[in-house]
């Protein structure tokens, strides 16, 4: 499981995806980003998920965000990448 930290902006963002993609490469099969932890965030939260999920699907493997705020799901049906992050169930 890949764990964000509280805090995803875009003043962080870009020196967080590399580590995120890496973590991504580790993962075996199924990789969960847990964003429970999320407290302060904007749009490159969204955007680090996404690539995290480019970097899963070209390894050949699933993608889903547990825990994540109500604000970030209403940031992603706004930007209408929601069904690229799915819950995990």
């Amino acid at each position: 499981m890949i764990v964000l930290p509280a805090s995803l902006t875009h003043a962080s963002a870009a020196d967080l995806v590399p580590s995120l993609k890496q973590a991504v490469r580790s993962q075996p099969t199924d990789v969960v980003a847990d964003a429970s932890a999320l407290t302060e965030f904007d749009s490159s939260a969204l955007a680090a998920l996404l690539e995290c999920r480019r970097e899963a699907v070209a390894a050949g493997k699933t993608f889903s965000v547990q825990g994540a705020p109500p604000r970030l799901r209403q940031l992603a049906g706004l930007y209408g990448v929601a069904e690229l992050i799915p819950a995990t169930g």
